[in-house]
């Protein structure tokens, strides 16, 4: 009993690692990717400007010494000194931080659908891997049934129920199977490479094809609006609302800006005279108000802002046409996969039926190898077309699952 325990778990660990070995891809080539670091690290930057959005005006200091000192009820007037801080107005701080913030907002959507395309792209050399490895298997068993079609064919022949060329033609169509295998072999090759690539890691690392493709019994329902959350639709809002935040943002650069100051002025004191001011120094606090008369720049970046929303507006009108359509297609090659994989299936059967027909007769001592090598060519066929279908099916499971899946 402890011994079945353990064979029962084994068997689903391997079930499971099988399921999640596609996902387990995914995963590493995105905590690979330099495309993904390098997103990363512009939105690092946009969000540090958040923080550089706090700044006041440089304090400017001045000093200047009177060449020739005028001359005051006071005494002689020998330098100035000052010191000036201009402070912009309430709010525009605020203003600046929303607009970095939109900014960095926009920023993080090019990461999130960077992502979604390399995942994607992942998915679709993943199934290709799949595909060349299904039909590998498919040629590698139909090698094996030409090689017991040609020992029944050589016994035929020695008691004179079929010809030598019955046995050429055999051998011939395994020459060709396993050309089309050979090819297939350098096939894999090339897509285990690109697989390795979007993995960041040695082109020439083996990858092991574990999973067993079944299609579903049903397909996904899709919520009507469950294309308005695609991250590349998402990202026009968040520019939408970057424009939104520059065009409050020139608002309120447009108020005047509050400037603080003070004067120091020392004096000397006057040899001649005495009384109670002679000698003092000079404080003079100041205040001063910066005033954009000359507005234009401010309206023409309103008019900008205001064109850049309809031009944000018109992207994002066009670019859902683009998914919309991309969807579409998805959906019905998709569809098209499971009818061409049911009718595949029923092929197949009836060729197999056929075969076993094909193996009664040559029971009964009759058999026509011309026809063995059609039925055989045509179940090669339908596995062949069967795996394609089914590989085309979840390829555009993964476009549809780019497209509509938050």
């Amino acid at each position: 009993m402890k011994n079945i325990n353990i064979v029962i778990c084994l068997l689903f660990v391997s079930a499971f690692s099988r399921a999640q070995q596609l996902q387990s891809f995914i995963s590493e080539a995105v905590g690979n990717s330099p495309e993904i670091q390098a997103y990363n690290l512009r939105h690092n930057i946009a969000e540090e400007k958040v923080n550089e959005a706090d700044w006041i005006p440089n304090t400017e200091f001045s000093a200047g010494y009177f060449v020739s000192e005028p001359e005051t009820r006071t005494g002689a007037q020998r330098a100035r000194f000052s010191a000036r801080q201009m402070l912009p107005w309430f709010g525009t701080i605020t203003a600046r931080e929303n607009y970095a913030s939109a900014m960095a907002d926009s920023e993080y959507e090019e990461i999130v659908i960077a992502r979604r395309k390399l995942a994607l792209s992942v998915s679709q050399s993943y199934y290709r891997l799949y595909s060349i490895n299904e039909k590998q298997k498919v040629l590698e068993e139909n090698i094996q049934l030409l090689k017991t079609y040609e020992k029944l064919a050589l016994t035929s022949v020695e008691v004179g129920k079929a010809s030598a060329v019955d046995v050429l033609r055999l051998q011939i169509r395994q020459n060709e199977l396993q050309q089309q295998k050979e090819v297939l072999d350098e096939g894999y090759l090339g897509e285990q490479t690109t697989l390795n690539t979007l993995l960041n890691r040695d082109g020439n690392t083996e990858v092991v094809i574990l999973e067993k493709l079944m299609l579903p019994d049903e397909d996904g329902v899709f919520a009507e609006d469950a294309l308005t959350l695609n991250p590349e639709l998402l990202k026009y809002d968040k520019l939408y609302e970057s424009v939104v935040q520059s065009e409050e943002l020139n608002q309120a650069e447009r108020n005047p800006m509050i400037g603080f100051g003070l004067d120091y002025v020392p004096v000397s004191e006057r040899p001649d005279m005495s009384f109670s001011d002679n000698g003092k120094d000079i404080f003079m606090p100041m205040v001063s108000v910066s005033v954009p008369l000359f507005n234009n720049k401010y309206k023409s970046t309103s008019k900008q802002n205001e064109l850049r929303q309809l031009e944000i507006t018109a992207q994002k009108d066009n670019r859902l046409n683009v998914l919309e359509s991309a969807f579409a297609q998805a959906i019905s090659q998709r569809n098209q996969a499971r009818i061409k994989y049911n009718t595949q299936e029923k092929n197949l059967k009836q060729a197999n039926d056929a075969e076993e027909i094909l193996i009664k007769n040559y029971e009964t001592g009759t058999i026509d190898f011309n026809d063995v090598l059609d039925i055989q060519e045509l179940q090669l066929k339908f596995q062949i077309n069967q795996i394609s279908a089914i590989t085309t099916y979840y390829a555009q499971s993964a476009v549809v699952n780019y497209l509509i899946t938050q």
